[in-house]
Parts: C-alpha cells; structure tokens; sequence
C-alpha cells in the first residue's frame, strides 16, 4: 500500500455567506497554505480535519491502493487528485499525490 501526500493548496473564505447563513463559531479550520500530511491508507493523519477527512478519504484511499487517472484524464498526474472538503464557507483545496517508496 502506498502513502499519499496531501498538501493544502488554497483557502476560500466566503464572508458574504458566512454572515447571512453561518452561526458564529468559535474554532473554524486550522489548515494554512502549504500544510502537508502524510496518509497511510486508510489511516487519517493526526491533526487533519474530520470533515476534510470524510471527503478526500475515498481518494486518498483509492490512490493508495493504486488507483490512478480520475475521471478519464482530469488531472495531469494520473496519481493524483485535487479535492476540496466541503465546508461551504472556508473550502480548503488539497492536492492529493500517490508516494512511491522513493519518495518517502
């Protein structure tokens, strides 16, 4: 099994939305630009959200086991896949990249 590298990539934050929809909460996401983690599997890294978890997790899960070429072409490396959790108000982007040994 593979180890897959999820780096953050971006963070949106969408004010407009969060005032007209959002309660006020006290602790929001903690990622920051440029954060990497490391999964092993199924395994979700320690500090990473739950909620990103829940949605990159099936392609984190996919990529290391050797699934590649998303949706028949999407990305430019077959191993890999850029996905965002989804939190309608702050999405976080995360690129997700297949390790080989080599790189570990």
């Amino acid at each position: 099994m593979n180890k897959v590298k999820i780096t953050v990539k971006k963070i949106a934050c969408y004010k407009d939305l969060m005032a007209e929809y959002e309660n006020p909460i006290k602790h929001a996401c903690a990622m920051s630009v440029g954060q990497v983690f490391i999964a092993n599997g199924w395994q979700k890294p320690e500090g990473f959200c739950d909620s990103a978890w829940d949605t990159v997790s099936p392609f984190v899960m996919a990529l290391s086991h050797g699934a590649e070429n998303f949706y028949d072409g999407w990305m430019k490396n077959r191993k890999s896949a850029m996905i965002s959790c989804n939190d309608g108000f702050r999405p976080v982007s995360f690129l997700l990249e297949t390790l080989c040994e080599d790189d570990e």
